[in-house]
């Protein structure tokens, strides 16, 4: 009897991660239908970035930032990983709405293949990532396998974000653009592309407080400088990690009802 239950399980399991990977897949190729180079961009993207960024800025910091080019990439491809997780998460409930009405899916897959979409894409934004870290020399140093859990944390808080977004967009459409506006507040107060010391002392502790900060302070401490993240640091990313989660998963199941009624 358990054996089947447990055989059971594994099998919708299975359909599960099936459904994410296709609405996965389409959800980048209508990202890129009308494109040349299609996900090439993912790579291309954040180097054209960074060459702007660093023409503008690198001679500003050159005192205060060692290898600028790098350190801007560390900050933006987790910058972008979290905004567009985030953001495109908040109309997966309404974007699929027929699907979400007619298949017996978990509601919660749509918001699920939104957050893996954006990990796919910061898959290959990795690409140009380490081809920067070669240009530039960084050296290798093993306190670079703590990034791919800096990256994990960062997927776990952009998760329980999405999660309230998505719920909050059925009822309240404006929050989009309210929401863009708070992200472009979050993106300066991330220091991704200036130097934190630069700062006064409050407004150093007000964005030491920044999750996204905190997530991209930890990759360059990790990766830049091969140096291991003061465990206050791993401590605010986790706190704030698991509190979003716990947090989304609960408005989610709560109001999971109303949002069903409500589409």
């Amino acid at each position: 009897m358990k054996k089947k239950k447990f055989l059971r399980k594994a099998e919708e399991a299975k359909q599960y991660l099936f459904v994410i990977s296709e609405l996965t897949s389409r959800e980048i190729k209508r990202k890129y239908a009308r494109s040349s180079l299609g996900v090439i961009w993912s790579v291309l993207n954040p180097l054209l970035t960074m060459i702007v960024m660093s023409l503008i800025f690198s001679t500003m910091f050159r005192r205060s930032i060692e290898n600028f080019p790098v350190y801007y990439l560390t900050g933006q491809i987790l910058w972008s990983m979290f905004s567009a997780a985030t953001d495109s998460s908040m109309s997966a409930l309404v974007d699929n709405k027929s699907l979400l009405i007619k298949a017996k899916l978990p509601k919660q897959t749509f918001i699920l293949s939104r957050i893996y979409t954006a990990m796919v894409n910061f898959g290959y934004t990795c690409i140009a990532y380490v081809l920067m870290l070669i240009v530039f020399r960084i050296t290798p140093s093993w306190t670079m396998l703590l990034f791919p859990i800096d990256v994990a944390l960062g997927l776990l808080f952009s998760m329980g974000i999405g999660y309230m977004l998505a719920v909050a967009y059925v009822f309240f459409a404006d929050i989009k653009y309210l929401y863009t506006v708070l992200l472009t507040l979050l993106m300066y107060l991330s220091a991704i592309f200036y130097p934190i010391s630069g700062l006064s002392e409050s407004m150093q502790t007000f964005v030491g407080c920044n999750p996204i900060y905190v997530m991209i302070a930890i990759a360059r401490e990790c990766v830049m400088y091969g140096k291991v993240p003061e465990p206050m640091m791993w401590i605010k990313l986790i706190c704030w990690s698991v509190g979003s989660m716990t947090v989304g998963l609960l408005v989610f199941k709560v109001k999971e009802n109303q949002v069903m009624q409500k589409i």
